[in-house]
């Protein structure tokens, strides 16, 4: 049985499964889904062409859905889009999307998203992200798998984060993080790999080591970004007989490849 306060204000059209919760004077508007077992907390509003997956949680005053700060935007129906079991917590802000892309704000499962985050609108947040107290993320960052912002990062628009990157606390974010990168400082510069992070998901020593071996070509051996990605595809091939090494070592090339930023340097 749905649990909504007395105090909070629910629009007729909004549709919201059997068991939510949703605590005193929080507002749902009218294009508003709500998947089973989702509690909300007090003085939430959930606006805007907003779809929301099973078993998440909002702390109290989120505000989750709003039109994004755009001054381009002209209130075209674009969407935000949340995924299973996300904690998001308090003063958290997410956005709708931009017709300028693909009109949709995404985010993933399983997020860890904590106190003053702020998404803003086109971002596409994977799973099992970690988004510590008041990081803020501009509009159209991508930040992929198992990524960790530190508290106070902020990232600068168009920004990618690749899988089980790790950016420091305070930093400022303005080119893509390759995978597997550790990065800080007020303009965020690499610092290695993320050794622990990657043990503790389970890769292998051959794996980390050849990760290793691939910062070093892209960071330490003087080559050019030509260079370094040429020689980061033949540890690829070299890789072949073991196929989770060669495939990371894959979304490694493939991610500095796709670069139009520029990576951090």
């Amino acid at each position: 049985m749905t649990r909504i306060h007395s105090s909070a204000v629910v629009d007729s059209k909004a549709q919201i499964a059997d068991d939510v919760q949703i605590g005193p004077f929080s507002v749902i508007g009218p294009n508003v889904q709500i998947g089973a077992g989702t509690k909300v907390g007090s003085h939430t509003v959930i606006e805007g062409h907003t779809t929301i997956g099973q078993e998440n949680t909002f702390a109290h005053f989120t505000a989750i859905g709003g039109p994004p700060q755009d001054m381009k935007y002209r209130g075209e129906p674009t969407q935000l889009m949340i995924g299973d079991r996300n904690t998001i917590r308090e003063f958290t802000t997410i956005h709708t999307g931009t017709i300028q892309d693909g009109g949709i704000t995404r985010v993933g499962n399983d997020n860890w998203i904590m106190a003053y985050v702020h998404i803003a609108h086109d971002c596409q947040i994977g799973n099992n992200t970690i988004f510590a107290s008041n990081a803020q993320i501009a509009g159209h960052v991508q930040v992929e798998d198992w990524a960790i912002l530190g508290g106070m990062t902020g990232i600068h628009q168009f920004v990618r984060i690749g899988q089980h990157a790790m950016l420091g606390g305070a930093s400022a974010l303005v080119q893509d993080i390759p995978p597997f990168v550790i990065a800080a400082g007020d303009k965020a510069t690499p610092h290695g790999i993320n050794v622990e992070g990657l043990k503790r998901r389970g890769f292998s020593s051959e794996t980390i080591s050849a990760l290793r071996q691939a910062y070093k070509v892209l960071y330490k051996d003087g080559l050019s970004f030509e260079e370094a990605k040429v020689e980061i595809g033949k540890m690829v091939i070299a890789n072949a007989a073991d196929s989770a090494t060669a495939e990371k070592l894959s979304q490694f090339h493939d991610f500095i490849a796709a670069s139009t930023r520029g990576i951090i340097r």
